[in-house]
């Protein structure tokens, strides 16, 4: 990457790509916030593994690689902000994988529902079971059969390329 994104408005979903081209969710961005797997690139790291999707209308400045390795060297207010979004985005990463490892998948699934919500800031989500499915790494079949009982439950209802959550 030759700049990094800082986020002065919207909401963007950060994702990893496997080998197999597979994407699986690691955190979503809000405003004020920046990637710090993109600041890799202030370290001279790797071509990055990370896609970056919008989830809402979003306003962002890109600061050049070499500007903000400038700014490391002289403004210690940065390097701080560089320091505290590693270190958020690294519990958003380990909070992921203990999700993965310790949640079941309905209980995965109602915690996504409800961070989309936050960051979207609207009860009504535009996204497809397919959509859900991917960030969720798991199987269509398997989401559209957890929302259905969800919507059973009265949690939520399920529209043509939209989930309308109740509650959160």
């Amino acid at each position: 990457m030759d700049a990094v994104p800082l986020l002065l408005d919207g909401a963007i979903k950060i994702m990893r790509l496997d080998s197999e081209g597979d994407e699986m969710l690691l955190y979503f961005l809000e405003s004020g916030d920046s990637c710090a797997l993109s600041m890799g690139s202030y370290m001279g790291a790797s071509k990055s593994s990370i896609r970056a999707v919008t989830e809402r209308d979003t306003s962002l400045v890109m600061v050049p690689v070499g500007v903000g390795q400038g700014w490391m060297k002289t403004f210690t207010s940065w390097s701080a902000f560089v320091l505290e979004s590693y270190q958020t985005r690294l519990e958003e990463m380990v909070d992921a994988i203990d999700a993965l490892a310790s949640m079941d998948l309905p209980t995965r699934l109602r915690r996504y529902l409800s961070d989309k919500v936050k960051i979207q800031g609207s009860m009504t989500l535009q996204t497809t079971h397919q959509e859900i499915a991917n960030d969720l790494h798991t199987s269509r079949v398997v989401v559209s059969r957890l929302l259905k009982s969800l919507e059973k439950e009265g949690v939520l209802s399920l529209h043509r390329n939209a989930v309308e959550m109740k509650e959160y």
